[in-house]
């Protein structure tokens, strides 16, 4: 007896080493049979899968110690009878383990009885393997001796049967989180109609290609396309005759991928090629070919339909040096070539006056920051569940004298090459926690976000200035909070994880803004101190007309879920979609169903007659 037992602890043992070094579940069933045989001193293992089939066919996944194809000759199942008498298929459908049945003198053993005499083959048993409360299929073992595996032998058996059903729940949770990650990034590089590469994914191969161009002298090219059809298509044909209107147009890029560092498409109606070590001539050439392909009539349902396609061109270095610069251009060379007999042409804009104008906003903007000239509006966040206003965004805006609302990416993008983004982040800190303060004031108490960029992670005062903030206004900790894009937290992971850190250690709660259109991995999710994660709207708006965006919006609630997080789903625009996302169990909205954003002074009036005031429990219309 103790010679048994002995010899079930070194299984145990050998086999707990095997779930460690596991990456695949295949080789976990192989190398675990492989262990229980070659460690442990059992003459079989085997691992079956049960199929819920009519038959209820049981599967071999792996065995060690007979021959597969003797085991897979036999019609084994583990339905109440014939060969479902058997050890492995009365742990199946009873989830218990069946122990120490005798192979030469039990009668369900009469088939193999010669073959098992002969193997010495004389006792055999099967536990079940249990994931998520179902049993799943079970773990074999025969032994030599007829009178193995007594009490404390199958105890310790068991453990290691539900150590092998652990592993294989693990390597699937893997699998399934693998494939999720695939699936963000592919929605967040690839646009989902006609599989090409997206915008963001062509400025940043753009931006890549950019660097070598200028290492080695070399020029490049970069074409837009514009379909002139598109939205007539989709006003008197409908949406689907659009989409394959615009599935053709890609057909008939193909061709020229080869050609082509990339084929994008950037806009609704536009589309992008990318041409290296291609000047004046080339782009041209090469756009009068495209023009060629993309003028013949394309077959709808109904009718052929003209493209009425017109392309723009921008080179490097004449027409811009970086990527933005680039595609705007030929954006804007697009519009001029619809005026062409031709229908293509190069970029004529004015350089010099876009670059005054640039320079100009640049030293306007830091007039503005240091004369407190900015504007702090805030975008209720509600919550799913209570329907009530649960926080707010603070966002920054300019209302600029002459040109009036500037778009906060231009801006923004203006204070970085200003070396503005300090000052700016400096700026919106002091205008939310004064703002928080007056709300406290006024009787409300709701928590506002300021977001942090990568730059502002690198800034070694950053904390210092945040920590001065809480002692000056005496704010609550519960009442800031921070929101960090996932691209910001993957430029420089060590880093941030040390500045989130410190950031979590003043009590505030912690955001990753616009999920999903980054890269991190699981395993850098798990370390970081989030509290929330907020789905990037692109997802969230087109969750109901794309079944990929839906995806990525449920598994995103259920993986933050499984690690403790919170979700928050931006772009909420429709009830439709706010009903979709209260039964996927998310827990935030925000977005223009619930309101836009609203100077941050007249928050606390808005929230006080909205149909969102936490004193109104009324459903939503």
């Amino acid at each position: 007896m103790l010679a048994r037992t002995v010899r079930a602890l070194r299984t145990l043992s050998a086999g707990n080493r095997t779930l460690l070094r596991a990456n695949d579940e295949t080789e976990l069933l192989h190398e675990m049979c492989r262990v229980i045989v070659e460690d442990g001193g059992y003459r079989v293992a085997s691992v079956c899968y049960a199929e819920h089939d009519e038959r209820k066919t049981i599967h071999l996944m792996a065995c060690v110690g007979i021959e597969r194809a003797h085991l897979e000759r036999l019609p084994l199942t583990w339905a109440d009878s014939g060969f479902g008498d058997w050890a492995v298929a009365t742990a199946i459908r009873t989830g218990d383990p069946s122990v120490g049945r005798h192979l030469l003198t039990e009668p369900s053993y009469a088939p193999i009885r010669d073959y098992a005499r002969k193997a010495g083959y004389a006792a055999a048993t099967a536990l079940p393997l249990r994931i998520e409360g179902q049993v799943i299929g079970a773990l074999s073992i025969l032994a030599a001796d007829p009178d193995a595996f007594d009490e404390a032998e199958m105890r310790l058996l068991g453990e290691l049967a539900d150590d092998l059903a652990y592993g294989i729940s693990n390597l699937r949770t893997r699998v399934k989180h693998r494939e999720a990650e695939r699936t963000i990034e592919r929605m967040a590089y690839y646009d989902p109609l006609t599989g090409l590469p997206n915008r963001l994914s062509l400025c940043e191969q753009l931006s890549k290609t950019l660097e070598g161009a200028k290492q080695h002298f070399n020029p490049l090219a970069l074409l837009v396309l514009k379909m002139g059809q598109l939205q007539e298509i989709n006003e008197t044909l409908g949406y689907r005759e659009g989409e394959r209107f615009l599935q053709a147009i890609c057909t008939r890029l193909q061709p020229f991928t080869d050609e082509a560092k990339m084929v994008a498409r950037v806009g609704e109606d536009e589309f992008a090629m990318l041409l290296t070590d291609a000047g004046s001539e080339h782009a041209t050439q090469v756009a009068q070919n495209l023009l060629g392909i993309l003028r013949e009539p394309v077959e709808l349902t109904e009718f052929a339909v003209d493209s009425r396609a017109s392309i723009g061109i921008a080179l490097f270095p004449g027409h811009g040096t970086d990527a933005d610069d680039l595609l705007r251009r030929a954006t804007v060379a697009a519009g001029q070539a619809r005026h062409t007999a031709s229908g293509h042409a190069l970029y004529r804009g004015s350089p010099d006056r876009e670059f005054s104008r640039r320079l100009s906003l640049m030293g306007e903007l830091r007039h503005a920051i240091a004369r407190n000239e900015l504007l702090l509006y805030c975008q209720p966040k509600v919550d799913l569940e209570s329907q009530r206003v649960c926080g707010a965004e603070a966002l920054v805006r300019w209302q600029h004298p002459k040109h009036g609302m500037l778009s906060t990416g231009e801006f923004i993008k203006i204070a970085e090459h200003a070396g503005l983004i300090t000052p700016l982040t400096q700026w919106v800190l002091e205008a939310a926690f004064r703002q928080s303060y007056a709300w406290v004031e006024a009787g409300m108490d709701l928590p506002m976000s300021v977001n942090l960029s990568a730059h502002d992670l690198r800034d070694p005062r950053l904390l210092d200035r945040i920590k001065g903030l809480f002692d000056t206004w005496g704010t609550a900790p519960e009442l800031i909070q921070f929101e960090l894009t996932e691209s910001a937290l993957m430029e420089e992971p060590v880093g941030a994880l040390e500045i989130l850190t410190r950031l979590k250690d003043l009590g505030v709660e912690l955001l990753i803004d616009d999920f999903g259109t980054g890269y991190s991995s699981l395993t850098y999710l798990q370390k970081i101190p989030v509290d929330t994660l907020k789905i990037d709207q692109s997802f969230v708006a087109n969750m109901l007309a794309s079944d990929d965006s839906e995806i990525i919006v449920r598994s995103t609630i259920e993986l933050g879920h499984n690690l403790g997080l919170k979700i928050v789903a931006e772009g909420v625009e429709t009830q439709a979609v706010w009903e979709r996302l209260v039964a996927l169990g998310c827990d935030t909205a925000q977005g223009y169903l619930i309101s836009r954003p609203i100077p941050a002074g007249e928050f606390p009036d808005w929230e006080r007659h909205s149909c969102w005031h936490a004193q109104d429990p009324l459903r939503k219309a």
